[in-house]
């Protein structure tokens, strides 16, 4: 029988906290009757999300083309989506039931490469876009490619998504995290990111990439465009690729933001000794089709062998999966005006829109008023980064611990104030520890994908909670002193 300790251990140093212990407490008090509000993870449609009307009609009609020679069908789908979808079944005769290319269909290929097109006003080539199971998939692939001994490292932000510290001690490399700026809306800063990759040279790691998140999870910032122009500089100077994880993309609120692609400053700046690889998704946005796993990654400066290197990568596992390659078709390629579908597809989209930008401002506003909480107001993606201040421990002197008792002990009481937060209200939020944080400092991420209601019970409860649980706290220390 195998037993854990046959396991390979770099997956045993892997941590996911998205879905670790306090997601399965929550699951078991759900089974016991106990009313759960889940803001652990970014899963909008579990979290009563609508799904877009004219995605579920096209695929719908694809996974079962019968449907399309039936008269009944015109009275049930509008004619623009009739006809996309025999479009696409002439392009893709085979259906969703067979494999596709390694790097995916090519007509999605190319619209993909479109839509990169019209959102930068920049060339794109789709032979140099492989389509996905997900961005995760895309990610992963691309550390698995860069990784070839225990000394590579790659640069990642602190907080992060331990998607990404995740899947790099999962191949064996080095994580080489870079603290974003909390003080100022979590954007990067040079000299941080200096500072970092100097102090992994010096313990003999080698960086060989830096990864940027923007929209940031679990930040919730939108990088400027000098701030990305900035990260460019610095990975010619240090020989670094850059992963550019923009699945938010279209999650931009804040006053006077706006979101710039890797590729657009790239574009801009005619740069061409970085290697930059770009995600996209169609589980955010505001399609949150994360059952699906449908997304791309996009290659630029990257030679034709080493694609070809990347592609085989991909031949590995056939090819993603067809219903996800399609939704990403209807991501990039919507209805237009003009279209049958076209109005109510707008209305969809900013209905969806208005409901996350508002629940942001909610969410954000009010956790600034609970005494001993502050946070970011989110300024894109779907998450806050809460910060929360604790009295202090009887009989625990920071002082005399070394920096690693300190984040363990950092973990220890984010880990128990969030799992007594679960216990007593319900609400399901992650450690700031699974993300990373500034020593020091205590944190939660949240989501604000629930309905408007559930949010606003939210910050209700958490106030509540907090003011009691550090009552508690300081009577403790009170009774011990």
């Amino acid at each position: 029988m195998i037993a854990v300790r046959d396991l390979n251990s770099d997956l045993l140093t892997a941590e996911y906290a998205v879905r670790g212990p306090i997601v399965s407490r929550a699951q078991q008090l759900e089974e016991q009757g106990k009313k759960i509000i889940y803001c652990n993870i970014g899963n909008p449609q579990a979290l009563k999300q609508q799904p877009l009307t004219y995605l579920r009609q096209i695929l719908s009609l694809v996974e079962y083309p019968e449907l399309l020679r039936h008269k009944e069908t015109a009275g049930l789908y509008p004619p623009d989506v009739v006809k996309r979808a025999t479009s696409i079944l002439e392009l893709h005769p085979h259906g969703t039931g067979a494999y596709t290319q390694s790097a995916g269909i090519p007509f999605v290929r190319k619209a993909v490469a479109e839509f990169i097109h019209r959102r930068d006003g920049i060339p794109a080539d789709k032979e140099h876009i492989i389509l996905t199971d997900g961005a995760s998939k895309g990610v992963q692939s691309a550390l698995l490619a860069l990784l070839k001994n225990s000394n590579d490292g790659v640069m990642i932000p602190i907080p992060q998504y331990p998607l990404y510290s995740a899947t790099i001690a999962l191949y064996g490399g080095k994580q080489i995290g870079y603290y974003l700026d909390e003080e100022n809306r979590w954007q990067l800063s040079e000299s941080a990111l200096t500072e970092s990759i100097t102090e992994a040279v010096s313990r003999g790691i080698h960086p060989v990439a830096i990864a940027v998140i923007n929209p940031g999870n679990p930040t919730g910032a939108v990088l400027s465009y000098d701030n990305i122009k900035m990260i460019v500089s610095f990975a010619r100077k240090h020989r670094l690729a850059i992963l550019a994880d923009e699945v938010y993309q279209e999650n931009v609120y804040g006053k006077g933001c706006k979101f710039f692609s890797f590729a657009k400053v790239f574009h801009d700046l005619d740069e061409r000794d970085v290697s930059l690889i770009s995600f996209h998704s169609v589980s955010k946005g505001l399609l949150g089709e994360c059952g699906h796993r449908g997304g791309y990654a996009e290659f630029r400066n990257v030679p034709d062998d080493v694609l070809s290197e990347l592609i085989k990568l991909q031949s590995i596992s056939l090819c993603s999966n067809v219903p996800g390659q399609l939704a990403t078709y209807v991501m990039v390629s919507p209805p237009q005006p003009g279209d049958e579908s076209y109005n109510f597809y707008v209305r969809e989209l900013n209905s969806v829109y208005t409901e996350l930008k508002l629940k942001a401002e909610i969410l954000g506003k009010s956790i600034n008023e609970i005494k001993g909480m502050s946070v970011t107001i989110p300024d894109g993606a779907m998450y806050a980064f809460v910060k929360f201040e604790l009295p202090p421990e009887p009989n625990v002197d920071l002082r005399t611990m070394s920096a690693g008792q300190k984040r363990e002990y950092e973990a220890k009481r984010d880990t128990e104030y969030c799992l007594a937060l679960l216990e007593e209200t319900g609400i399901c939020v992650v450690p700031g520890s699974g993300f990373g944080q500034a020593a020091g400092t205590l944190h939660f991420r949240t989501t604000f994908l629930p309905p408007r209601d559930e949010i606003e019970e939210v910050v209700v409860k958490l106030k509540y909670f907090h003011e009691m649980y550090c009552e508690k706290a300081a009577h403790l220390e009170e009774r011990v002193v």
